[in-house]
């Protein structure tokens, strides 16, 4: 068994995609790791706007949270919506693509594929900042451990959906779990308590108001606090993911998240308020909300650090959804031909292996750029989401007006309403954010978006280059020129000129001379194993060419030659071919200087259509 059989698993057949499918509690755990898990960092960004009204924090959060609760169940029953209409799955891009045009799909992709790097980002560095709040000592390794969990998650998507989805539900429950009771225990406690509960572990006392409530300062808050709904249209996203019934199933899955994350906004907005409970710097002394919340309610005991754990893990793995979506997504653009084609190819698991890896790659470069603190990617988040949900339900609105019929007409009705309130969200978060790092979204949609016409302006151009060949034209047949190169005579170059004499009389062999002692060598080895085995059959031998290099360049005199020769003869075709050594195991691939893909790269970068490359292997046994 292979390396990559232990970290990824076996092969899968096409056949086995079926096999893959999920059910609504492995769904919950794919598709709703991110929407779950923003309760624990939503809250506290809403929180940590709000630190200069010091006691006052706590009191505002309640109907800050109660306007995010509403926003999410507009924006759940939209998705509800387009779950329905689109079953084959895409989202955003599929949604606002078919009835909005082609640039408000690219539009929604872009803001999408940078709300799943992010989601990635905050989630994992969420999650190590829940670990940093039980075990301060870990603060100066932050980056690190963030590192760490990405490549395990990596590798866990690298091994299937389904697989994916058995691993992460355990953490999934206990988390949900752990946190409902907690939530429920407090809740017990501040009504017996007549809303003045006694804390078992008091939480670090609210400082002192440094600022007055003022409309922008809560439009800030609700604009951070809003990234608790990321993560919703993860389920849109992806329905052929789900078993049969599709529809009926990632509906499921989707209200089930829902109902859980609306519990879980409302239960930590109440529990702050009556525990007093507000937002720490990061740094030293920092503890998340919800530690302070836990503490609260149940003290540090046992019960504590299993909740702590639990939501490390899933904050941790709320990554997941993005590395769920983003080459879900990716895929249909790369269909489209607005990104690489690779990222359209299934992997080896079933899955879009080049995607998982994208990600893997950008998500890492953000959590090093910004070493790994939430707060500092948080302003970038809610943007792209919320573009995406505005993009989804305008396109939703236009797709209910072309059905028709009374049913049409409400449900047109429920994404007007969402499209018109997560629009005037997008604006409250990107004027409340633009100067905190905002503008970095914002600039950064067109650019994908440029790039994505790009790519598709280099697609189309290729398409139309090779369309529409002419009928084979079997005349004026001659053989090649034929140019191979040789550092010295061994097996591997004689293998090679073997080759050559099938193909042409006409051959050149090079040997570059780059002022060491070899050429004599050379040029005796030539003469006794090539020139003289030739005469004796009656053929004309080779033509030795040895080209002087003072500055010891190899790869640049021979593409000289090579181009000298197909400009005196135009019309001739130019077979080089280059003898390779291939090594048995990958990790000799480091021992040799691997001229031959230099060289390779250097003709196929300065040639043309006359200049062709053979390959002529040799397979290293030892």
């Amino acid at each position: 068994m292979s390396v990559i059989d232990v970290l990824c698993g076996r092969p899968l057949r096409s056949s086995e995609e079926r096999g893959e499918k999920l059910g609504a509690a492995a769904g919950i755990s794919v598709f709703g790791l991110d929407a779950l898990s923003s309760a624990a960092y939503g809250p506290e960004a809403a929180l940590a706007l709000l630190v200069s009204l010091g006691a006052l924090s706590a009191v505002y959060i309640v109907p800050i949270t109660v306007s995010i609760i509403i926003l999410l169940w507009v924006v759940y029953f939209s998705y509800r919506q387009t779950i329905e209409a689109y079953p084959n799955g895409g989202g955003s891009y599929t949604v606002a693509g078919q009835n909005l045009g082609s640039f408000a799909g690219l539009l929604a992709a872009a803001a999408l594929m940078i709300d799943y790097v992010l989601t990635a980002a905050v989630g994992i560095s969420a999650g190590v900042g829940a670990l940093v709040s039980a075990a301060p000592s870990l603060e100066p390794h932050t980056t690190g451990i963030c590192i760490a969990i990405l490549i395990v998650i990596t590798l866990v998507n690298l091994r299937g959906v389904r697989e994916t989805g058995v691993a992460f539900m355990i953490p999934t429950w206990l988390f949900v779990a752990t946190l409902l009771i907690t939530l429920a225990i407090g809740i017990v406690k501040a009504f017996a308590a007549g809303g003045h509960p006694t804390p078992v572990e008091a939480p670090p006392v609210l400082p002192a108001a440094t600022g007055a409530v003022g409309l922008w300062l809560l439009l800030k808050a609700f604009s951070s606090g809003c990234t608790a709904m990321t993560g919703v249209e993860a389920v849109s996203n992806g329905v052929k993911a789900f078993r049969e019934p599709v529809t009926k199933t990632a509906q499921k899955t989707l209200t089930i998240i829902v109902v859980i994350l609306v519990a879980m906004l409302a239960g930590i907005a109440f529990l702050s308020r009556v525990y007093h409970i507000g937002a720490t710097n990061p740094g030293p002394g920092y503890q998340s909300v919800l530690s302070q919340l836990t503490a609260a309610v149940v003290g540090r005991h046992t019960f504590y650090y299993i909740t702590i754990a639990s939501i490390l893990l899933v904050l941790s793995l709320s990554a997941n959804t993005a590395f769920a979506d983003f080459p879900r997504l990716s895929r249909l653009l790369a269909q489209d031909g607005y990104l690489p084609a690779p990222l359209a190819v299934q992997g080896r698991r079933l899955v879009y292996t080049s995607g998982i890896i994208v990600l893997a790659l950008l998500c890492g470069a953000l959590l090093i750029l910004f070493g790994g603190v939430t707060d500092r990617l948080i302003p970038l988040y809610a943007v792209g989401a919320f573009l995406a949900f505005t993009l989804s339900q305008a396109g939703m609105v236009v797709h209910w007006r072309r059905a028709g019929g009374r049913k049409s007409r409400a449900a047109m009705f429920v994404n007007l309403f969402g499209a018109i309130c997560t629009g005037g969200t997008v604006l409250v978060v990107v004027t409340t954010k633009f100067v905190e790092g905002a503008w970095i979204t914002v600039l950064m949609i067109p650019s994908i978006i440029a790039l994505m016409y790009g790519i598709r302006r280099h697609y189309d151009g290729v398409t139309a280059e090779i369309a529409n060949p002419e009928p084979l034209v079997p005349r004026d047949l001659r053989a090649p020129i034929v140019v191979m190169p040789m550092i010295t005579w061994n097996k591997i170059v004689r293998q090679g000129l073997q080759f050559a004499l099938n193909l042409s009389s006409e051959i050149h062999v090079l040997h570059v001379d780059c002022g060491n002692e070899r050429e004599m060598d050379v040029r005796k080895s030539w003469s006794e194993d090539v020139e003289m085995p030739m005469k004796n059959a009656g053929l004309p031998a080779p033509k030795l060419t040895v080209l002087k290099s003072p500055y010891r360049f190899v790869i640049n005199p021979i593409v000289d030659y090579v181009l000298a020769i197909e400009c005196k003869e135009p019309k001739q075709q130019i077979a080089v071919i280059i003898p390779e050594l291939v090594q048995k195991h990958w990790y000799q691939y480091f021992l040799h200087n691997q001229r031959a893909e230099w060289l390779k790269a250097a003709l196929l970068l300065k040639g043309n259509e006359k200049i062709v490359i053979i390959n002529v292997p040799w397979y290293l046994k030892s």
